[in-house]
């Protein structure tokens, strides 16, 4: 696996466990506020780390390091992604896997494998001709006429595999003024009621820094008083959606 980042420790991407957190270049997706600049629109002018340096460190830190977090980028375009977890990291580390759902193929493998154990799926906006606008995909700029980039079907089916297979996850959005307004929040969460009502559901504030797209930086993000009424009309279609 080609690895462009790694974080030895992190206390926060991986709930409720001490991480390492390895990070892939590449994605489909192109979302204006992605703050992985670099990742997602260059990896090749990173530099790449050695698999074996990755492994040591997490041999010579087991016991203390319990978790590996694979994020990017997006991770899933990596061909040998399920066969580095398999040989290097299963069973002695919990694995998790930061996705945008879009690979269900590759996603469903890692599940129905047992590859992973927490599942963290970007949903970018609702589930309809909105998710093109948002997540901006390389060949969004020919998507226009009515033929879609982005098939919402493998969002849907995304989901629906990480709640048949008993894994844990989370759906997370990260919200954006000039792409989220209310009424698309609104919007989404009605589409989950009906597809996962009980999901864990995160929202994230915009952060105005590192953005794919520069003119970004220059928007202010959503309020906490926006935010928190926000989620209190949410929270009547998903219980469980808070802010993060």
């Amino acid at each position: 696996m080609i690895v462009k980042g790694f974080q030895k420790v992190s206390l926060i991407d991986y709930p409720g466990k001490v991480a390492a957190v390895v990070f892939v270049g590449g994605c489909n997706f192109r979302c204006p506020y992605c703050y992985n600049r670099d990742l997602v629109l260059c990896p090749e002018r990173l530099p790449t780390i050695p698999e074996e340096e990755v492994l040591a460190y997490l041999e010579k830190r087991k016991g203390l390091v319990e978790g590996v977090v694979i994020t990017g980028g997006e991770p899933t375009l990596q061909k040998d992604l399920l066969e580095f977890v398999d040989r290097f990291l299963r069973p002695q580390f919990f694995v998790k896997l930061d996705t945008n759902g879009a690979n269900t193929s590759a996603l469903c493998s890692a599940v129905v494998n047992g590859l992973v154990d927490y599942v963290a799926l970007d949903i970018k906006a609702p589930l309809d001709e909105r998710y093109e606008m948002v997540s901006r995909c390389p060949a969004f700029a020919k998507a226009s006429a009515g033929r879609q980039c982005v098939d919402v079907s493998k969002i849907r089916e995304s989901i629906g595999a990480l709640l048949d297979s008993g894994v844990d996850f989370e759906l997370r959005t990260t919200v954006v003024p000039t792409l989220h307004s209310e009424k698309d929040l609104l919007d989404l969460a009605k589409q989950l009621s009906e597809i996962a009502p009980e999901a864990k559901w995160f929202l994230q504030n915009f952060q105005p820094k590192n953005c794919l797209d520069p003119e970004f930086e220059k928007i202010k993000p959503y309020d906490n008083i926006f935010l928190e009424n926000l989620l209190r009309k949410l929270r009547a279609y998903v219980p469980g959606v808070e802010l993060r």
